[in-house]
């Protein structure tokens, strides 16, 4: 009699735990959701901060600085490059884009990526994203401004 019970004890266990693992699903979306708000807020803290190639720190960043010590206070290794961290994530359309999604640009006429910056906000056909200008420092610009508009590759989803 005691192998029965056990049976069904395990078969309880298995069909029980397969439906937590469907409520966790739901879970981690919201919670990678959350985390792409709190990464674009932690990017927005370095408004301001000036230009230095090859920076990390509020005493001045590059593009991808800016990106990389962003991604990396939340336990993300991304690749220093622009040009390397395009080839991280998933590639997304623009109709796809989601604030916290990497956005690239090839910039000053140049045939491979030298440029990135996080995506902010969606406004209809309008991104907005926060990157380190080399003229401004760290901003946030759109893909409707003609100079970016023309330079636009790709949007690369990091985390999902």
């Amino acid at each position: 009699m005691k192998k029965p019970t056990l049976l069904l004890f395990i078969l309880f266990s298995v069909v029980f735990s397969s439906c937590k693992s469907s409520k966790s699903v739901t879970n981690t979306s919201k919670s990678v959701s959350k985390q792409k708000n709190s990464i674009v807020k932690t990017a927005e803290e370095n408004l301001g901060v000036k230009y230095k190639f090859g920076g990390t720190t509020k005493s001045g960043m590059d593009c991808s600085g800016l990106v990389y010590s962003t991604f990396q206070k939340f336990d993300y290794k991304l690749p220093r490059s622009s040009y390397e961290m395009a080839n991280e994530g998933k590639e997304i359309s623009k109709s796809k884009a989601e604030p916290g999604d990497l956005i690239f640009f090839k910039t000053g006429g140049s045939r491979k990526i030298n440029h990135v910056g996080l995506i902010t906000e969606i406004k209809k056909d309008e991104i907005f994203f926060i990157h380190s200008s080399t003229s401004k420092g760290v901003i946030i610009s759109s893909t409707n401004e003609a100079y970016y508009a023309k330079a636009f590759d790709k949007i690369k989803r990091v985390i999902e």
